[in-house]
């Protein structure tokens, strides 16, 4: 497969757009141009003119940062459909599969992220790798990174199912460091290296702990899963106490958090992933709205993401369109006085914030002079979006994946007239299908492909 990845940048001049910049001091404007040179934003404002640069036409286009996704298990990507009405949801189907993956098959699944990730307009993802099965899982995880050229922080953590009293002494990360990440070229400078913990919800306190005066000890950038339902594992204060916090740490879920909790990630300006789907489908003892709302009250800095394909999809739209709907005070409780979601604050949510949750915000998240030209244009003549009148109103409420025209990383275009640029993407999809149908054999049960007299699988009768 061609990528991106050591192409030579072009300049461009993209004309005549609507443009959000999430910028606070750019604001979103009408109608103005965007000057990219050598990967990076050059200037944004009405009429400007580039000598050599190539025009790009964004007229009946909305032009805006690249959208990012803070938490992405890539590695169950191709597992999407594995799981059924027979309660056989999420957890079953990946302590099923988990350990059936070879790693081409990790490579598969997370080129097929990727790819669609950046048709759907993302350009920056977390990928929290939390079954690291062998050094050969991790290369060709990171093999996919580097097709891929998109953006990322790549967290490396612990094989699935690690026992919660064992300590994860994260034995290949050195030689992780050493090969792929000394030399920044060797991922073109597009993926940071951080590391994922089990935290309290998978591993006992000692263990937790163990891991964590580790991690303070290597520097690297820390996320954890935080509780996601009752009881509360998690204190956030003590955390604070303790010296985790802080831009380099990194909360998701965190249903459970008390008042305690949020003002202790103000304080720190410690982030937190939030995803939408998923603290519905799995927050079973909490109250996602709830805990959205509070600790947007409280100064947190939230993000979103996707989670796990078996319970979201990877569509950003999607989900700043239902963080949008689902976060509305409701009357007799206690969110009554607390003030509803603005479109605006969804974007943000979609971008700046997450790239400030992964410690890039001085690179990426909003299109502002200096920063890398990670940005989308998106289609506002099609069927699902005209016509066009509030411009932040049309990216939360209206906008999909089949809209995105163009995506650009680091000055890059990865996507063009709505086609992905140097991907293959039939090559990806017929890879993605062949390791699916391997690990269901490989399974068995519920799982078991049930093939047709030309030997072509089929789909298992459904039950009554």
């Amino acid at each position: 497969m061609t990528n991106g990845v050591g192409k030579a940048r072009s300049n461009y001049l993209i004309k005549n757009g609507a443009v959000i910049t999430v910028d606070p001091k750019l604001g979103t404007l009408p109608k103005a141009d965007v000057l990219v040179r050598n990967g990076a934003i050059a200037n944004i404002g009405p009429n400007l003119a580039a000598d050599g640069a190539e025009v790009i036409d964004a007229a009946d286009m909305i032009v805006m940062p690249g959208l990012i996704d803070s938490h992405y298990h890539m590695w169950s990507t191709l597992g999407r459909n594995f799981i059924s009405d027979d309660g056989f949801e999420y957890f079953p189907a990946k302590w099923a599969t988990g350990e059936l993956y070879d790693a081409d098959d990790f490579y598969n699944s997370v080129i097929l992220g990727l790819a669609e990730l950046a048709s759907g307009g993302v350009t920056t993802v977390h990928n929290w790798s939390h079954n690291n099965r062998s050094p050969q899982h991790v290369d060709a995880e990171l093999r996919a990174h580097r097709d891929s050229g998109l953006r990322a922080r790549y967290s490396i953590g612990h094989i699935d199912r690690l026992p919660a009293d064992v300590v994860n002494k994260f034995e290949d990360l050195g030689r992780v460091q050493s090969e792929w990440f000394a030399d920044r070229s060797r991922l073109d400078g597009l993926v940071h290296l951080g590391v994922n913990l089990r935290g309290m919800v998978q591993s006992d306190a000692r263990v937790f702990h163990t891991e964590m005066q580790d991690m303070l000890k290597r520097g690297l950038g820390v996320c954890i899963h935080a509780s996601q339902t009752q009881p509360n594992s998690d204190d956030a204060a003590d955390y604070e106490r303790r010296g985790y916090l802080g831009a380099k740490f990194l909360f998701c879920h965190y249903i459970a958090a008390t008042d305690s909790d949020r003002e202790a990630m103000a304080r720190t300006k410690t982030s937190l992933s939030f995803s939408t789907h998923s603290e519905f489908r799995l927050g079973e003892h909490g109250d996602p709205r709830v805990a959205l709302m509070k600790a947007r009250a409280a100064g947190v800095s939230v993000s979103l993401s996707s989670d796990a394909t078996s319970i979201a999809p990877p569509n950003m739209f999607e989900n700043m369109r239902f963080t949008w709907n689902m976060c509305m005070p409701w009357k007799g409780t206690d969110t009554e006085k607390l003030a509803p979601l603005s479109f605006y604050e969804a974007i943000e949510m979609g971008t700046i914030n997450g790239a400030r949750a992964l410690g890039l915000a001085d690179v990426t998240g909003s299109l502002t002079p200096g920063k890398r030209a990670d940005l989308i244009l998106v289609r506002t003549g099609d069927l699902n979006i005209a016509p066009l009148a509030n411009i932040e109103t049309t990216i939360v409420q209206s906008a999909t994946p089949a809209n995105v025209d163009t995506v650009m990383v680091d000055g890059r275009i990865v996507k063009r007239h709505g086609k992905m640029v140097g991907y293959d993407v039939g090559a990806i999809v017929e890879r993605a299908k062949r390791s699916a149908l391997k690990i269901r054999n490989a399974a068995g049960g519920v799982l078991r492909p049930v093939s047709d007299a030309c030997g072509n699988p089929v789909a298992r009768p459904h039950k009554h």
